[in-house]
């Protein structure tokens, strides 16, 4: 199997008065595994359907390599996708679903039979064979549907949140799993999820989605680390929101007054004068800044601190400000008191500063 390339032009779809998708373009590489990212109501899955083809687009076109496929059933476009549910079929063993989509184009029942063994060694199904889905545990079950999906050799794989219906520790093995299948077979992969971790670990590049359009793609350390937009710093990563007023910019850095006490942050656009949102990343807090770097100090009240094993969790208020920020510190730092007064440090880079947005600003504040 080869990659095959994906590109979407300017795709709208409407569904009544709903708009799923508001022009969304991108451009999937040959090879790639590519996430879709998003929270629920954004689109992701609905653009995965167009690419598949179980939707139609009201506006725009749907590109596989140098074929326009917008009008072509999903039978005929060379993609294969695996459901959410995995929608096998209860009545049929392992190898009988497996053949089926093979069974369905006509394949010579020889190549069937080579065919579904090449799968069934691939995924470590081997030995099951004659069973029904319901003799399988969940971990087997979304093996089938990948081995069905695969079986067809398509271009392009496709895979709506295969995994979240698994308990936590076998979606962290699977998705190890899903992965080197996609490295060793060399096939494009698009991944729907609204999972972060999930997309950060498992894509190549991750197009963020919200209300309907692409808000960034690029590289999960890229979006990660260099956001740019207020949304996708607060998606990213375990995040709290500041609110200020901007003081002093420079150097590519902001300074903004933040209740009592003036804050630096990574300069998004911002302007002396300007309101700011500022996008704090929890991870490699301190109560001492170490030699090297640039250390962000903030001053505030401990609202809990809770041991999490891998960090402790501090929940802080700052003077004059109405909600929590959350730090991690090291899991051997002894936590404070609830009600002390601490001055924790945060690397520079943790705080993104961006024009507000009235409404990422609202329901980061409805979630907080």
């Amino acid at each position: 199997m080869g990659g095959t390339g994906i590109r979407v032009e300017g795709v709208v779809k409407r569904f009544g008065r709903t708009v799923a998708l508001r022009g969304v373009s991108l451009e999937v590489r040959g090879g790639e595994f590519f996430a879709i990212l998003g929270p629920s109501g954004c689109g992701k899955t609905t653009l995965l359907r167009i690419i598949a083809g179980f939707e139609y687009p009201d506006e725009g076109r749907v590109y596989l390599g140098d074929r326009d496929v917008t009008e072509l059933p999903p039978d005929k476009r060379g993609t294969v996708m695996v459901f959410q549910n995995w929608a096998l079929w209860p009545h049929m063993t392992v190898y009988d679903n497996i053949a089926f989509g093979l069974r369905l184009r006509r394949v010579p029942e020889h190549e069937i039979r080579r065919r579904v063994q090449w799968v069934l060694d691939l995924l470590g199904l081997r030995g099951l064979e004659g069973r029904y889905p319901g003799q399988l545990s969940g971990g087997q079950q979304q093996r089938v549907a990948l081995a069905r999906a695969l079986v067809v050799e398509p271009e392009v794989l496709l895979l709506d949140e295969p995994l979240s219906n698994l308990d936590a520790k076998l979606r962290l093995r699977l998705r190890g799993e899903i992965k080197a299948l996609q490295r060793k077979l060399g096939i494009t992969a698009i991944y729907v999820t609204h999972d972060q971790e999930e997309a950060m670990s498992l894509a190549d590049r991750i197009a963020l989605m919200r209300d309907g359009r692409i808000e960034q793609i690029g590289m999960p350390e890229q979006l990660y680390r260099s956001p740019a937009t207020l949304f996708t710093a607060l998606f990213l990563g375990r995040t709290s929101l500041l609110l200020g007023k901007v003081t002093d910019v420079g150097h590519g850095r902001v300074y903004v007054r933040v209740g009592e006490q003036v804050i630096e942050a990574v300069n998004h656009g911002l302007s002396v004068g300007d309101e700011a949102a500022i996008a704090v990343k929890a991870e490699g807090g301190r109560l001492q800044p170490a030699a090297n770097g640039d250390w962000v100090q903030l001053t505030g009240t401990v609202t809990v601190a809770m041991y999490l094993g891998a960090f402790t969790e501090l929940r802080l208020r700052l003077p004059g400000t109405s909600h929590d920020i959350i730090v991690d510190l090291p899991p051997q730092v002894k936590p404070p008191e609830s009600g002390a007064t601490v001055t924790v440090y945060l690397p520079v880079e943790n705080l993104h500063a961006f024009p507000v947005e009235e409404d990422v600003v609202k329901e980061m504040l409805e979630q907080a």
